[in-house]
């Protein structure tokens, strides 16, 4: 059985509370919701292991070996990538009498 280490779990944790924190700030999250959760998840992921490389003053909150500042600043980073694209992405068409009515 493959083993699961510790990383993952708690980059898993911390991805879901930016998430659930995002969604009570903004009030909904709508379709956004599943794309929120897989960025903070990931950039959780990415942002321990990016901190590991940097060490200094990013090493000061730690579980373990698990960096809890660089990784929530990866995850408000994809939160805070897919708002933007969700903004800045098209929007979709009202129903309703086209111009020509």
């Amino acid at each position: 059985m493959p083993e699961i280490g510790p990383s993952l779990v708690l980059a898993i944790l911390l991805g879901i509370f930016w998430t659930a924190a995002a969604v009570l700030v903004r009030g909904v999250a709508g379709a956004r919701l599943p794309f929120l959760l897989l960025l903070a998840i990931t950039g959780a992921w990415a942002g321990d292991a990016i901190g590991g490389r940097v060490g200094g003053p990013f090493d000061l909150l730690r579980i373990g070996d698990f960096r809890l500042l660089p990784a929530s600043l990866g995850a408000l980073g994809g939160i805070v990538l897919v708002v933007v694209v969700s903004v800045l992405g098209p929007t979709r068409a009202e129903p309703g009498p086209g111009p020509d009515r």
